[in-house]
């Protein structure tokens, strides 16, 4: 794949090995969950027995993965967390910024950052380090780095989580490119997965009767705007936005945005079409450019981004959407 960086897998293969060779090394996923972060960590933890995926939390997706195929996860707490004792380096998985880890982490420990989004607020030391790749999904950088280093857990659960965050993470292969592709069929290739078996159980997701009246009403309160020379179509809810805002990209919204006010803090999560990012929508720009504005932590994907933080929720909204004002479109590559 044209964007794997072979040099990059052997630094962090170095500085994996140093830091397992001290002690344990959690491996952590941001404090989202979702299937990407959860998935990519499984996975690493699999190559080595002082590794241990961990989290403050399971998205729904990931939960019933994880159950399904009875895989290693550690939750933990918030507040007062416990880290394991002569602690070898920490590896974060997913997380742009450490606010989106959810944790304090301990002081002096080594990181290593694993990521994808195209921002980072992640400040390092000579002794950490970050590999920061330009590929659809986490998940990809991981079975790189287990095909090169550890082929041996490279297991049918092991590829199934990791083909899992590929999945969810390009939106069913909606905004994949080549080498998601590819990645793709190298999680298939001599394994016994059945592809089409394995995505009905990823989209078989259950609504309950209030989730879907939480839906049904943020769909109610949608409303179309034009922001400059984009659409937005833009609604608040207390749960399931992202599921919500792909939801209003189906009425044929140029850009999703759905904000949340929920304990003091406001959320902000926006979806894109790929017809939109190949015309010069990148959402994670535009959230990190909110974070400049008010505050708060923003960024992601081109075409999936979200931003938190303490702003008032239609004060964040009309962040965003000036934001959107001043964004060019330019002429599509078909």
């Amino acid at each position: 794949m044209s964007q794997v960086k072979i040099g990059d897998l052997a630094s962090f293969h170095a500085w994996l090995s140093r830091a397992c060779e001290r002690g344990p090394v959690p491996v952590l996923t941001g404090k989202n969950g979702d299937m990407d972060t959860v998935g990519s960590a499984i996975a690493l933890a699999a190559s080595h027995p002082r590794l241990m995926a961990c989290g403050i939390h399971l998205g729904r997706t990931a939960k019933r993965v994880v159950e399904q195929l009875q895989a290693p996860f550690r939750k933990i707490a918030p507040i007062h967390t416990s880290w394991p004792n002569a602690i070898g380096g920490i590896v974060i998985v997913d997380a742009a910024a450490p606010g989106q880890v959810g944790v304090s982490l301990p002081e002096g420990v080594p990181l290593c950052i694993l990521d994808h989004h195209a921002t980072s607020d992640w400040t390092l030391t000579d002794e950490d380090l970050n590999l920061q790749w330009d590929v659809r999904a986490t998940t990809q950088i991981i079975d790189q780095y287990l095909l090169e280093y550890a082929p041996q857990a490279r297991t049918d659960v092991v590829r199934k989580m990791l083909l899992a965050g590929l999945i969810t993470d390009t939106g069913r292969f909606r905004h994949a490119d080549s080498g998601a592709f590819a990645s793709a069929y190298a999680l298939l290739d001599n394994s016994d997965i059945d592809y089409a078996s394995f995505l009905q159980f990823i989209e078989s997701e259950t609504t309950s009767p209030s989730e879907r009246g939480s839906l049904l009403r943020g769909l109610s309160r949608a409303k179309s705007i034009d922001s400059g020379s984009w659409n937005i179509v833009h609604t608040y809810s207390g749960t399931l936005e992202g599921r919500l805002a792909s939801m209003l990209v189906g009425t044929g919204a140029e850009i999703a945005l759905v904000s949340r006010f929920r304990d003091g803090e406001t959320r902000l999560t926006a979806r894109a079409p790929r017809s939109s990012t190949q015309q010069g929508v990148h959402l994670g720009n535009l959230m990190a450019a909110v974070a400049e504005r008010i505050g708060g932590e923003g960024g992601g994907h081109d075409g999936a981004a979200g931003w938190s933080g303490k702003a008032d929720r239609i004060a964040a909204e009309s962040a965003f959407i000036a934001q959107v004002a001043i964004a060019a479109r330019t002429e599509a590559n078909t």
